[in-house]
């Protein structure tokens, strides 16, 4: 089995990955309290098990060829290329749109923490641009990037069972975030978050998410 899975003991490169993108976690979800430290743990460990496997060892694959005798002659450390029997193909396909999905999650990200620290900085509460499509485009952001790197490109069970984790305990963090804004702002973000979604885009403004910069605002 191990000849026809690629890309496995690379364990230098798993934890260089790892540590990067742990860095860039950190250092822009800025935990504080115990639930945005829990929350943040969750996604350590989401990040863990996605690369371990990506450059280390794909545990899910040799799982599913143990216990469910997959043929071992269709083998892809993708698990959708495996699954679907689209060999190197799905496999391409899979990195692409994965990508695609991660670096647009990143730019959300990005651009909602800067829009974010802006109005911290001016003791205001911020409800243009990317806060107007969402009320926490920072969470959405993060998502679309888990989504697209550990579900799409590179899924195993570990990342696949994390994900909805993830979802719910930034929920539940939001939550209580929007209750802290609410007793500072009082009516005027109640208003607003009668008016702007949580996390997911009303219809047809998906683009507007990833167009959004803060340089053209007045």
């Amino acid at each position: 089995m191990k000849e026809n899975i690629a890309n496995t003991g690379a364990w230098g490169i798993a934890l260089i990955v790892a540590i990067i993108v742990s860095w860039f976690l950190y250092r822009y979800l800025a935990p504080r309290t115990w639930k945005e430290w829990a929350s943040a743990s969750v996604v350590q460990a989401f990040i863990i098990a996605l690369y371990a496997e990506m450059y280390g060892f794909p545990l899910t694959i040799y799982l599913l060829v143990r216990f469910f005798g997959l043929d071992q002659s269709d083998l892809s450390a993708n698990l959708w290329s495996t699954l679907l029997g689209f060999g190197e193909t799905g496999m391409m396909i899979a990195m692409i749109l994965g990508y695609s999905l991660l670096f647009a999650g990143i730019g959300i990200f990005m651009e909602g923490w800067r829009e974010l620290h802006k109005a911290q900085k001016e003791h205001r509460l911020v409800t243009e641009r990317i806060y107007g499509l969402v009320r926490h485009p920072q969470y959405t952001g993060l998502f679309i990037a888990l989504f697209g790197e550990g579900i799409v490109h590179w899924p195993t069970a570990f990342s696949v069972a994390l994900f909805p984790i993830i979802v719910v305990a930034y929920y539940l963090l939001a939550r209580s975030e929007e209750r802290k804004v609410e007793s500072e702002f009082g009516d005027a973000y109640r208003a607003y978050c009668r008016r702007v979604p949580m996390f997911i885009p009303r219809w047809g403004q998906w683009r507007a998410m990833t167009t959004t910069r803060t340089d053209t605002q007045s």
